[in-house]
């Protein structure tokens, strides 16, 4: 939806200050989605120009109207929350940059999300891909480069993004690298030496000369390596082990968290790791160990085995 002129240009406004104050594009992008939506429905809602005294005048029973008709719109409960912090965010920057004081707004909570747990690989079945990376592809030097890519997403618990946009220069990999992460978080991670060795004979086998502030992982024509090509070896390799549709890119960093964990690792080191702003994103493996315990005990333990 597109909401008022007066409105928009509201908007338009507080994304560029959300933009100067470093918030990826894809972040952006969806704020605007988001409260678009919301400032669309409050013009066919309230019916003409909504500008500043209107919003500054918004009561509760207009924001769960607009809630309910995302609802029912088919929205998830995830998404309207999502939402829903999105328009706090823009009355937020109305209070500072406008004096819009909005409590109706403010003391809005957006519905309970049913808790997604990451899906891992286990353990094995991560081996076992890993052994069949490197046959994946006709051309060797692919295989080099892909097993390096898999092995910092598993080993070293990188997010795609993170490995991918490595450049030639931060190799050869240090012992301990330092990782600029998501929302722009640094944290040092330590490189396992299997992961530096395959990163070592992927470059070894590479047929490309790469310059020291491009790109380190390139595709067939030489260019820096997007998630997509990924995304398609772990489908390829799900495939043939029988695995399921969440044996991801990402599930791999779901593992390397997982698998450290039920080795006895501590959540604060997980975090730090995980590089996670927050121990709450981090406390979701716990919940995953419980449950999968809980399996293994229902599965084996003589108590739990109906008798006979």
């Amino acid at each position: 939806m597109i909401g008022s002129p007066q409105a928009v240009s509201l908007m338009q406004r507080w994304l560029e200050a959300v933009q100067v104050a470093g918030k990826s594009e894809k972040t952006i992008e969806a704020y605007q989605r988001d409260v678009s939506g919301f400032l669309g429905f409050l013009t066919s809602y309230r019916g003409g120009d909504i500008g500043l005294r209107t919003l500054a005048d918004l009561k509760v029973t207009d924001m769960r109207a607009w809630m309910a008709h995302e609802r029912g719109r088919g929205i998830s409960a995830r998404s309207l929350a999502r939402a829903l912090s999105a328009v706090k965010g823009f009355y937020g920057w109305l209070n500072e940059a406008e004096g819009v004081d909005n409590p109706s707004v403010a003391s809005m909570r957006g519905p309970k999300a049913k808790q997604r747990l990451p899906r891992p690989v286990e353990a094995g079945d991560a081996r076992e891909m890993i052994s069949l990376v490197d046959i994946q592809h006709k051309e060797a030097w692919v295989g080099a480069r892909d097993m390096a890519v898999l092995l910092l997403l598993y080993g070293c618990g990188m997010r795609i993004s993170e490995a991918l946009g490595l450049n030639r220069g931060q190799a050869p990999l240090p012992e301990v690298l330092r990782i600029i992460g998501k929302g722009k978080k640094e944290r040092l991670l330590p490189v396992l030496p299997v992961a530096r060795d395959a990163v070592e004979s992927y470059l070894k086998a590479c047929p490309y000369d790469l310059s020291e502030d491009g790109p380190l992982f390139i595709g067939i024509r030489g260019k820096r390596l997007g998630a997509r090509g990924v995304q398609k070896l772990m489908l390829a390799l799900r495939q043939q082990l029988g695995l399921p549709s969440t044996a991801t890119p990402h599930a791999l960093r779901h593992s390397f968290a997982t698998h450290l964990l039920e080795a006895g690792g501590d959540l604060r080191t997980i975090q730090e790791l995980l590089g996670h702003a927050s121990l709450s994103s981090t406390q979701v493996y716990t919940s995953l160990d419980q449950t999968r315990l809980m399996e293994v005990y229902e599965q084996s333990h003589p108590a739990a085995k109906p008798k006979r």
